[in-house]
């Protein structure tokens, strides 16, 4: 099967957010307890360096977006990075493909660090995030609770080799 990744569009927002319940409903993807809505989740992350993934027959099977970690102008070359595969296409690596074009474009765009808040138990997106540069800084110990569990998250960061050098 061939795929494409193409620029989000306010109309894939549907699908965005279906494919983020299921990680949600997955319970290693984030702490979030349901998707939000389109226009919270539109206002939340930087309107440029936001993709999805389409099959052949033009269905979005995957997004990947860059959020602000802070307002402050200081880290305006900072973000978080996120990244989504819908159930059905997850295994081929399509994420190494989404990483490689965030990365690409995050940097196009003066990007110099990009971070990640994984929880340890997500092998395969730490994994991903391991092999395109991301190192690990640290784990935030029982960072939250979900479920009555406390939870740890281990952050990975990439500093850019052509931006802010």
């Amino acid at each position: 099967m061939n795929y494409e990744i193409r620029p989000m569009r306010p109309e894939d927002g549907e699908k965005v957010l279906e494919i983020f319940q299921q990680g949600i409903n997955g319970g290693n993807a984030t702490f979030d307890k349901v998707a939000p809505t389109w226009e919270a989740w539109d206002t939340k992350h930087f309107n440029l360096c936001r993709f999805v993934l389409e099959d052949e027959n033009n269905e979005v099977v995957g997004w990947c977006a860059l959020q602000p970690i802070s307002n402050r102008d200081c880290f305006k070359g900072v973000a978080e990075v996120s990244i989504y595969l819908d159930g059905s296409v997850q295994g081929k690596g399509l994420g190494t493909v989404m990483m490689k074009k965030l990365i690409l474009d995050s940097e196009e765009n003066q990007f110099w660090t990009l971070q990640a808040g994984i929880f340890p138990e997500n092998f395969v997106s730490v994994k991903i995030h391991d092999k395109h540069g991301f190192r690990v800084v640290g784990t935030r110990e029982k960072i939250g609770e979900m479920n009555g569990q406390w939870r740890d998250i281990v952050l990975l960061e990439r500093r850019s080799r052509v931006v802010g050098i």
